[in-house]
């Protein structure tokens, strides 16, 4: 018998290429629904992802999973950021044309005389500094940094980057600070959203014949017997392990684990993240530039660091005449929010109305919850710490899946493909 555990994309992909090799598997989740970040809720008429999903894969074979599961709707990538009362293109590094003259000079000196252009790079920060020059790298994405990664770019190690971070050169800086008519350098083409279902119905498919067993939270893993135990009182042996739990929480589910081993899952860091979720009435005031789905915010009192609309990623997403959005604010137990709940709320809905987003009377329903897990944190000296845990679970028989049980950056076609990999590592070694 061959368990998976957890019913996101990662475990729902494994289990779906091992059933495709004829093997027998069944899926635990410990929530009431599969999906995990890839799922969604619904409140109202409205429904709304676990935070701002869209699927910009490069994969042909994700693309074509993806498509046989549902009809797709194909989006422009064309965010854009808030900053102290003004819209930017984003990436914001070459479109400064909004931002105050003597800021723009500023930057650009720095981007033509980079004092910072030989530094060794040791963390993020020395990385933002030799790319983008300091002020720009104070001004936007250290500050962004400690709202996404509730820490400091200096604790940030660079593993994480590749490329996610556009680097412009010095014709594609000044152009952007002379004219607001530049081109899109977003790192993906297309994007794509179901026409139906939120985000999980790319997954659809996948699930249609798997044995998926929910309000199963495993309490124990004993690693000698090859027995699990779920708080539910269910207790299973399985013969091959496949897990998408987070890296940390093993150091409370394997009794007698070594001591190196445990004190390394003390260390592994993640974010958290709330969301806050807001229906309205369609109005032609609602929502400042339309073709947006969505921005980034950096203003440190607005406490979300990004916003999306749901409604535009699909129409499905909300009752006829109305439109949504979505609010991320990120948190961990060093960085804690400063209020939760209706607190919150009123916070994100005051802010949104005083930047010019929607107006309060046309708010219809509005929902605050929280996700334990959001991103792994990369602080200096992660990957060492993620390698004495995962060496540990590769030795006792646990193959690991996933953004959480890798314990990586991974995005969803990425999960998916940690699944399917790891499926068919094992499909050799069973067969």
């Amino acid at each position: 018998m061959i368990i998976v555990l957890g019913a996101g994309i990662a475990g729902i992909s494994a289990a779906f290429h091992l059933k495709n090799n004829s093997h027998e598997v069944v899926v635990y989740e410990k929530n009431k629904r599969w999906g995990g970040l890839c799922g969604s809720f619904e409140i109202g008429g409205f429904r709304f992802d676990h935070a701002i999903h869209l699927s910009f894969t490069k994969d042909e074979y994700v693309k074509n999973v993806f498509s046989e599961s549902s009809d797709f709707i194909s989006h422009n990538p064309e965010p854009i950021n808030y900053f102290k009362g003004v819209w930017i293109k984003h990436p914001a590094q070459n479109n400064l044309f909004p931002l105050p003259v003597d800021l723009k000079v500023k930057i650009i000196k720095e981007v033509v005389k980079n004092k910072n252009k030989n530094k060794k790079i040791v963390n993020y920060e020395d990385w933002l500094k030799v790319q983008y020059g300091e002020t720009f790298s104070e001004t936007f994405p250290m500050e962004y940094t400690k709202k996404y990664w509730c820490c400091e770019a200096s604790e940030l190690s660079v593993s994480w980057v590749g490329g996610r971070m556009y680097q412009p050169d010095l014709e594609e800086v000044l152009r952007g600070a002379l004219t607001e008519d530049t081109p899109n350098t977003y790192y993906a083409p297309e994007m794509r959203y179901p026409v139906s279902g939120g985000y999980q119905s790319f997954l659809k498919n996948m699930t249609n014949d798997l044995d998926i067993k929910c309000c199963h939270k495993v309490s124990d893993i004993c690693v000698a017997t090859k027995a699990i135990e779920f708080s539910n009182g269910v207790k299973v042996n399985f013969d091959y392990l496949i897990s998408s739990i987070p890296l940390p929480e093993y150091s409370s589910l394997i009794k007698d684990m070594p001591d190196n081993v445990v004190r390394a899952c003390s260390r592994l860091r993640a974010t958290s993240v709330a969301l806050v979720s807001i229906g309205l009435r369609k109005t032609k005031n609602n929502i400042r530039d339309p073709k947006k789905i969505w921005f980034y915010i950096y203003d440190e009192e607005f406490l979300a660091s990004r916003c999306y609309s749901p409604s535009m990623k699909s129409s499905d997403n909300a009752p006829e005449g109305c439109e949504s959005f979505q609010f991320e604010i990120y948190f961990t137990k060093d960085m804690p929010l400063p209020f939760t709940g209706d607190e919150m709320i009123q916070h994100i809905i005051k802010e949104s109305v005083r930047i010019g987003l929607f107006e309060e009377r046309n708010i219809l329903i509005s929902d605050y919850r929280e996700l334990n897990y959001g991103n792994v944190v990369f602080y200096s000296g992660m990957e060492a710490d993620r390698a004495i845990v995962k060496e540990y679970l590769e030795r006792v028989g646990i193959r690991v899946v996933g953004r959480f049980g890798e314990w990586e950056y991974f995005w969803s076609d990425q999960s998916m493909l940690s699944g399917k990999r790891v499926a068919d590592q094992l499909s050799d070694v069973t067969l």
